[in-house]
């Protein structure tokens, strides 16, 4: 399936309401209230607009933790053109712990590439990776509860301890083993509509917030547990809950206010960068010169730029907000779609704050 250019939360929101058919196919709502995700024509009764949440891929739905709704199958259409997709779905399902492999595909007499294309067609990824994503979801689950590896492999579904223990650690960059059963820095997941992010906090304060998928995750997560003398462990504490509580408000677009106690690591000239990234409002953007005048260092665009690449909280100190002089979107460690998106969502709260102003006497 091929992506397209989602319009504004209000446009869409029209769109739900009235069933508009032109959007079968291109884009999907998920209902925060429900936890499913439907299809602008679903018959359903169509939930408050605080309650949802926009996708053009169904892959993007499941990452977020949606399930698909009953009433429109929303997957219907990719498992009607493409039998491979219904049949596997329908072998997940029954197998939800399984640890699936390109034996297993193959095993069922299906060609390996025919189904990585017919996933990533539909979904934006492969069936493997769908599978994994849900396996390693149950096992971070289960750890920041406070269960054990064991317990947490077990229950993703790997064939042991180990072989989840190889899995985090190709994540973590370390091995789960090493971690800290008393840390002094704890490490938990956040769903959120963009996918899952990991949260490293201690009591009083956040130490990184990045998307899952992050390249630099691993390389963020060892620095930390080194400045922690190795103390560095599953566990979820109040900075933790909040973080939580105000994306949460910032996705349903009632608050682009963070209040989280941040913990900066880096140097003097890189927290003046973090800092005017936080004065930025929601709704505007800078390029690396503008943000580099705005803090007195008119010639240190490269400097404020690699400042920027090295911010580890993500959307509470938005590098988001910083693009390129010619406005174009430029890098992003959580990938340009999710840049892309975040902007929107703060268009949103933009024109909110305008049509209040217009309307105040």
């Amino acid at each position: 399936m091929t992506l397209f250019d989602l319009p504004d939360a209000d446009t869409l929101y029209t769109a739900l309401l009235t069933r508009d058919p032109s959007y079968e196919g291109r884009a999907w709502v998920g209902v925060t209230s429900t936890g499913v995700f439907c299809r602008f024509t679903c018959p359903a009764r169509k939930p408050k607009p605080e309650n949802c949440r926009w996708f053009d891929s169904l892959g993007a739905c499941i990452e977020a933790g949606f399930r698909p709704c009953k009433r429109c199958q929303p997957l219907k259409a990719a498992t009607d053109a493409e039998p491979v997709i219904e049949e596997l779905l329908a072998a997940l399902n029954e197998r939800p712990e399984h640890r699936w492999s390109e034996a297993d595909v193959t095993g069922m007499g299906y060609d390996r590439g025919t189904v990585r294309r017919a996933f990533k067609r539909h979904f934006g990824m492969s069936f493997l990776e769908l599978a994994r994503l849900e396996r390693l979801r149950r096992g971070f689950e289960v750890m920041s509860e406070g269960g054990t590896v064991l317990e947490a492999g077990l229950e993703a579904g790997f064939s042991s301890a180990s072989a989840f223990r190889a899995r985090v650690g190709a994540l973590l960059g370390m091995a789960p083993g090493t971690l800290s059963a008393d840390p002094m820095l704890s490490i938990d997941w956040i769903d959120t509509p963009l996918g899952p992010m990991i949260a490293v906090a201690d009591d009083h304060r956040l130490h990184l917030l990045e998307f899952m998928d992050r390249k630099a995750l691993p390389t963020e997560l060892r620095k930390l547990a080194e400045g922690a003398k190795g103390r560095l462990g599953f566990g979820r504490t109040a900075i933790h809950d909040q973080t939580a509580r105000e994306l949460a408000a910032y996705f349903d677009g009632k608050s682009a206010g963070f209040t989280v106690p941040l913990a900066y690591h880096g140097s003097g000239f890189y927290g003046q960068v973090w800092d005017a990234l936080r004065e930025i409002p929601a709704g505007e953007t800078r390029s690396y010169g503008a943000l580099a005048t705005g803090i007195g260092r008119p010639t240190a665009s490269r400097a404020v730029a690699r400042a920027n690449g090295a911010n580890q909280i993500a959307i509470l100190i938005p590098c988001h907000r910083v693009i390129g002089a010619d406005g174009s979107l430029t890098g992003y460690g959580g990938g340009l779609w999710r840049k892309q998106r975040l902007l929107e969502i703060e268009a949103d709260y933009a024109r909110a704050a305008r049509t209040e102003s217009v309307s105040q006497p």
